[in-house]
């Protein structure tokens, strides 16, 4: 089956527990539709670089898929009519890297210097 990697924003005033909830949620769609959630990443809150929705900031999720195309075009389709998503980026990649991903890279970066000092 063919590999993605999926991005997604959701809405700042919800809690870090219903925007991990909203990636087991998505998930389960990919699930019932004859895929599997390979990964997943919770980025946290992030300041966007503009405006969406009135909203400056948003909960960044990452996930990666291991799903046929109609199971991810279902999972976008509810993505994008969900209140809480505001935002969604779908790449189709040949192959997951099994690192973690960039921005948690960047993240562990940042703990290892508050340690220095």
């Amino acid at each position: 089956m063919p590999l993605y990697e999926h991005v997604f924003i959701a809405r700042q005033d919800l809690s870090n527990a219903q925007a991990e909830g909203l990636i087991e949620h998505f998930g389960q769609v990919l699930a019932d539709n004859g895929g599997k959630l390979v990964d997943h990443e919770y980025w946290g809150v992030k300041t966007m670089a503009y405006k969406i929705n009135k909203n400056r900031k948003g909960h960044y999720a990452f996930l990666r898929s291991d799903s046929p195309a109609p199971a991810v075009q279902e999972m976008e389709r509810l993505m994008r009519l969900h209140d809480d998503v505001m935002r969604v980026l779908t790449v189709k990649v040949d192959a997951h890297e099994e690192l973690p991903s960039a921005q948690m890279q960047k993240r562990d970066d940042r703990d290892g210097r508050r340690d220095r000092r």
